[in-house]
This record gives C-alpha cells, structure tokens and sequence, in this order.
C-alpha cells in the first residue's frame, strides 16, 4: 500500500504536465479590445429591444373590457452601459438608469360605448444584468454556454387621449402595472435569444478545423475553456497543421509555449515554433516539398553556370553535350523552425541531384549533394492572413564548387516558388467582420507575438443576418375580433 502511494506520489507531476497541452497559438483578447465589443455590443442589443414582441394584455373592470394589443418599442435610451471580464470563465453586462418609449393600441368596451386609440407610454429606470458563461463546446469551439439575465423596471407611465380619456386615466393603474410586468418579462428571453442564438451564429464563423490549400490543413480547435482575469481573455488553440491525405496524423508538441505579458494593444495573437514547424512536418508528408526542373524549365542563367561547373564531365560525354539538364530538389527531413528574439529562421535538409537527360538514353548523374540551408522567415499580418516570406540567409560551406549554382537555384527558382505558396497565408482565429489594425510583429525565445488593434469590417447584425436561422416564432393570435380593414377594396 505504501509502495502504491509512493508511486502515485512519483506520477503525480507527470500526470499534471501531460494533461496540460501546450497550445500552438494563443489569443489574448484584453480590456481596451473589450471596450471596442461594447461599442458593437450596445448598437446590436439596442436592435434585439427594438424587437421585443410583447403579448396582448387584456382584462376586465366591473362593464370595462379593455384591450391592448400591437405593443411597439419607439425609442430607447441606454444612459449607462458596462462590459467587463469576471474570472474565471464570465462577461457581465449591465445596463443601467435606461428608458424605453412605447406605443400600443388600446381596445375599449363600455357598455355599447367602443373606443379605439393609440396609447403612448414610457418605460424608466430601466436596470439589465446579463453574465454569458463562455466555454469550449466538443467541436472545440468557442460558444456562449449559459447566461443569467435580471431586469427590472422602476416606473411606467402612459399618456391616453380619445373620448374615454377619463376612463382610460382611472383603469391606467392596472395597465401600466400590467405594461411594465410584461415587458419586464420579455427583455431577459430577447437577450437570452440574442446571446445563445445569434451570437452563438457569429462564434461559428471563427475557423476551427478547415483546409489551407490543397495539401494541408489547421485545426484551430480551443484545448481547455476561455481562462478570464479582471482584465485579459486567454484562449490556448491546438494550432496544428495535417496533411489532408492523413487527417489524424499530428505532430507531437515539445515546443515553448506561448506566455502573453502583455496588455496595452487590444488583442495579442501569440504562434509556438510548434505552429510552424507542424506547418512544414505536413507539407512534408504530403509529399509537396520537392520540385524537378528539365530543359527550359531550368533557368537560363543557371543552366550556363551549371555546364560551367561540370564543363569537363559534360564534354568527356560527347554525344550528349547538349543534352537538357535535369535538377531534382527532394526536402529529406521535415525543415525546422527556429525563434529567437534576433529573428526567426528555417533550417532545410535537402538532397540535390544534377543530370543530363539525352532524349532516348537514360538519364546521366552529374552530382548528387547533400545540403543544409537555413532560410530567414519575415512573419507579418495581412488582414486576417498569417504570412511567411522567406529569403535565402546562407547555405552550408562544405558545397564549394557549387556554392554559387546552388544559391543561384535557390534564389532564382526555389524560393519565388516557395514564397508564391506562402502567400496566401492562413488565417487566424477571429469572427467574421472582425479584422486587426496597426500589427507589430515582437519575437520571443522559442514564439513569437502579433500585438495589434481590432475593428469591425462589418457589424455584428451584418453578420448575423447572413447566418440567421429562418423565423421559428410562433404567431399568437388574439382573442378579440378581427377589426375591418380601412383600406379599399378592389372591385
């Protein structure tokens, strides 16, 4: 028993480490990118109010039946508005000292007396508080799971004109206090329905597992729930690329992780050597990092330094002098990724076989050569697209004679072609209609940072209305007659 619990004890710092995967990339959201949700935030709850469809309320007074139904929000003042983090996992939202104006029609039977009208009513000191529980669904994505909403109404007042104005005026306790409970009761369910529904459908625009290309893939999926401080947002994604041939095969992570200090820039955007270095892993399984170049294909200008370099094998092959030169580049090892605070660079492992191809003879070897080249990486933000330029730092020393055709192969064909790939980018996990301004690109020992501002491109109702789900909500309909319509009708 002993032994066991001494074993247990020896695990136990394996067991927390192991269960803690290190992320790829991780997104720091803080207080001053909070602050631009709001802004977007209040313009969108202000159009779900706008919406709120309240029942009719309807009753009985001794020989009064009264009536109100068609009930309109007109006009809101959101005075006092507030957004902020609340550890470990919560956004609360509250609205305070806000008015509603409204506008209803009113229905009222006396007797044999009938009045119609409209009705004008006022709604303050109105007081909202919302807390969302954000959480990693089991796609790995981010999604409002829960919210808790509060909403209270001080006072309501109704101004009513017509020829039971008086009457109107004495039943106006009842119909108020009735006015300000029913819509009290329909403010939580709107934003309930605003938060869980249409939310949710702009969270859903965030990429989480997709294709970058033809090749490979990323899956961005969230590895723990959202960790939430007083003043910052972190979310830690798996931020792995995979060969698109085998989907389930991922590189294993040992890199540093990421650590964001930082706050004063609205979003931090942090990418592991892991981020990269997977990147690379699953180009090199899918079998891309090779290319082969015959006859014109090879460029001018390498192929003249390239029979200079190897004049006196070729002409020893006389009939074959002027035969199409081959050059075979095949990547041997996945290229690694190296940050440091200095710069970021890739190591390259490749074999390099130089022929002639005489046409109807086999192929004649010129040379085959190992080389080792490291490549300087130029990281940069375009919109929401993650880029790699790079650029030929040096190659290994030991080539000698052909030191100067192998940079030439480089810089003239490899590396456009390397960088024409590259140039799309992949892009990082943000909403749709949300993009960065004012990036700066800061390295790291073993990661690098994108500090940046954000700004809405499009606003949330745009988004939203592209991925609303088609009208569920049931009509109600009313237990008073239809009233005749004032409009003419054909002939």
């Amino acid at each position: 028993m002993a032994a066991g619990s001494c074993l247990l004890l020896l695990l136990l710092p394996w067991l927390v480490t192991s269960s803690h995967s290190p992320p790829g990339c991780k997104i720091r959201i803080t207080s001053k990118g909070l602050d631009l949700v709001k802004q977007e935030g209040l313009r969108f709850v202000e159009q779900e109010l706008q919406n709120i469809t309240v029942s009719d309320l309807h009753g009985k007074e001794g020989q009064f039946h009264y009536n109100i139904s068609q009930v309109k929000v007109m006009d809101l003042q959101l005075a006092f508005s507030d957004l902020h983090f609340q550890p470990q996992q919560h956004l609360v939202f509250n609205i305070s000292n806000a008015s509603i104006s409204l506008r209803f029609r009113r229905q009222l039977l006396y007797w044999f007396f009938y009045d119609i009208g409209s009705i004008n009513a006022s709604a303050d000191g109105v007081h909202i508080h919302t807390v969302l529980q954000l959480a990693k669904d089991e796609a790995g994505r981010l999604k409002i799971s829960n919210i808790t909403c509060n909403a209270s109404i001080a006072r309501m007042h109704a101004g009513f004109s017509g020829t039971l104005r008086k009457v109107y005026e004495f039943l106006s306790t009842f119909i108020v206090t009735g006015m300000r409970f029913l819509l009290s009761q329909q403010i939580c369910p709107s934003l309930e329905h605003a938060s869980l529904v249409l939310l949710n459908s702009v969270l859903d625009t965030v990429p989480v597992r997709n294709y970058v290309d033809e090749h490979i893939g990323i899956d961005y999926s969230l590895l723990r729930d959202p960790a939430i401080s007083a003043d910052t947002l972190d979310l830690d994604f798996k931020g792995v690329f995979f060969p698109r041939t085998r989907e389930n095969q991922e590189l294993e992570n040992h890199a540093v992780e990421p650590v964001i200090k930082e706050t004063e820039r609205m979003v931090y955007v942090a990418f592991s050597e892991y981020f990269f270095d997977s990147a690379m892993h699953a180009y090199f399984q899918a079998g891309v990092l090779a290319l082969e170049l015959e006859g014109e294909k090879v460029p001018k200008d390498l192929e003249v330094l390239l029979r200079a370099t190897f004049f006196g094998t070729i002409f020893m092959l006389s009939p074959a002098v002027d035969a199409p030169l081959r050059l075979v580049l095949q990547v041997s090892a996945p290229p690694r990724c190296i940050i440091k605070p200095s710069g970021t660079s890739v190591s390259v492992s490749a074999f390099l076989n130089i022929s002639l191809v005489p046409p109807g003879r086999p192929a004649v070897q010129l040379s085959s050569v190992a080389m080792e080249t490291k490549l300087s990486a130029r990281v940069f933000l375009q919109g929401k697209a993650l880029r790699v330029q790079l650029d030929l730092r040096r190659s290994s020393p030991q080539l000698f004679s052909l030191q100067g055709p192998l940079k030439t192969l480089l810089q003239l064909t490899i590396m456009p072609l390397i960088n024409e790939r590259t140039k799309k980018g992949v892009q990082i996990p943000l909403p749709e209609g949300m993009d960065f301004t004012r990036e700066v690109v800061t390295n790291h020992a073993g990661f690098l940072t994108v500090g940046a501002d954000l700004h809405f491109s499009k606003g949330l109702r745009e988004v939203i209305e592209k991925y609303r789900p088609g009208p569920t909500a049931p009509a109600y309909p009313s237990p008073w007659p239809a009233e005749p319509s004032t409009d003419p009708h054909p002939l």
